[in-house]
C-alpha cells in the first residue's frame, strides 16, 4: 500500500458489473446508496443490450436488435459484493438484471 491509498481502497479486489433496464436505474442506484458498507461507491454508464435474453420493448429497440441499458460498476471485496448481490435478489428481484464480478487488479486514486 502506497502513502496516498487508503485501506479500503486496498482491499478492494473485485468488480461487480449489473446490466440493468433503464428502467430500475433508480431503484437499484437508491439501493446502492442505502448500502455504503457494502457499496461505498458505484458508477452507472449507459449501454446497450443485445443478444438472447434481452427485451426488446420499443419498436427501435426491436428493429436495432438491441436495448438501451444501463451499466452499474461496484469496487469492493468479493464477500461484500456477493452479500450485496443477495440482498439485491432478495429486495429487487429481476429476471431483467444480469450481472457479473471480475478480479479487480488495482484500484486507488491518483492524488
Amino acid at each position: 500500500m502506497t502513502h496516498t491509498e487508503t485501506h479500503a481502497d486496498a482491499i478492494k479486489d473485485a468488480l461487480l458489473h449489473l446490466a440493468i433496464p433503464r428502467t430500475l436505474e433508480e431503484e437499484i442506484a437508491d439501493f446502492l446508496l442505502l448500502h455504503p458498507a457494502l457499496a461505498s461507491g458505484f458508477t452507472m454508464i449507459d449501454a446497450q443490450g443485445m443478444g438472447q435474453g434481452v427485451s426488446l420493448l420499443s419498436a427501435m429497440e426491436k428493429v436495432q436488435g438491441r436495448c438501451k441499458r444501463k451499466l452499474i460498476l461496484v469496487a469492493g471485496t468479493r464477500p461484500q459484493l456477493l452479500h450485496l448481490l443477495a440482498l439485491l435478489k432478495k429486495e429487487l428481484p429481476s429476471p431483467d438484471v444480469a450481472y457479473w464480478i471480475t478480479p479487480l487488479l488495482a484500484f486507488g486514486r491518483l492524488a
